[in-house]
């Protein structure tokens, strides 16, 4: 019995003396996780266009368009496109056709998982645009009752016309499958500078879009499928919020 006790006594020593130990020892946990993310080229095409151009039949265009992320939020950005347009009215036809570019930045706000690439960004873009239009027909007022308009109907062509604004878009960008995006975006536009025939008016803007009397803003939307070629991968870290 008197061993049995002894043993007993050193077992309960050792088993509270590694209790003590196990509270007090602190367990070490990293507390960010390290991890590979993409860098590269981006490159699509603005789907709204050609299904503009097979619904609208005053209107024909496409838009080419990509980025390059520079930074952990930041890329750079550009569109190229070509567009045209009929300008119907009662009183008023014309034609215009041209080619423009817009180059600038995006900043995305959206804070990815690990193994995700989504964007919700805010980008900023410079517009210039060149083309041309040609007055069609156009009648001539009159405030007599009694003869009917007079319809011009002698074509008159203006070339080297220019354009050129500020463009302000909103959009966000998902992944759908592995470097393999669809993004939809809108976009609000204020005109730096226009180039306009004389005695006439630039009616239509390739990449601008219409123009109204006595407004210098715009607006417009695009969504787009575009694709990441990877060029190198940056290691980032994400904070790991699990306790000791």
């Amino acid at each position: 019995m008197s061993l049995l006790r002894t043993l007993l006594f050193f077992t309960s020593i050792f088993w509270c003396t590694a209790s003590f130990f196990a509270q007090e020892t602190p367990i070490t946990v990293s507390d960010s996780i390290s991890f590979k993310e993409k860098y590269g080229v981006r490159v699509g095409v603005d789907l709204s266009k050609p299904l503009r151009t097979l619904l609208d039949e005053d209107y024909s265009g496409f838009e080419l368009l990509g980025d390059y992320r520079i930074l952990k939020h930041y890329f750079i950005a550009a569109e190229l496109g070509n567009e045209q347009f009929d300008y119907n009215e009662t009183n008023l036809e014309a034609f215009t056709k041209g080619s423009y570019i817009k180059v600038g930045a995006n900043y995305n706000a959206y804070d990815n998982w690990i193994g995700m690439s989504n964007e919700i960004f805010v980008g900023l873009r410079y517009g210039f645009s060149t083309f041309s239009q040609e007055l069609q027909s156009y009648t001539i007022y009159t405030d007599t009752p009694f003869f009917d308009p007079t319809v011009v109907s002698d074509p008159v062509n203006y070339d080297g016309l220019t354009a050129s604004w500020i463009e302000l878009q909103l959009g966000i960008k998902a992944e759908l499958f592995n470097n393999l995006y669809l993004s939809v975006h809108v976009q609000l536009k204020r005109r730096v500078s226009n180039d306009s025939p004389e005695n006439f008016d630039n009616l239509f803007i390739p990449g601008f879009g219409k123009t109204y009397d006595g407004s210098e803003f715009g607006a417009g939307y695009g969504y787009s499928l575009s694709y990441l070629i990877p060029i190198f991968n940056k290691t980032e870290k994400q904070k790991n919020f699990a306790k000791d």
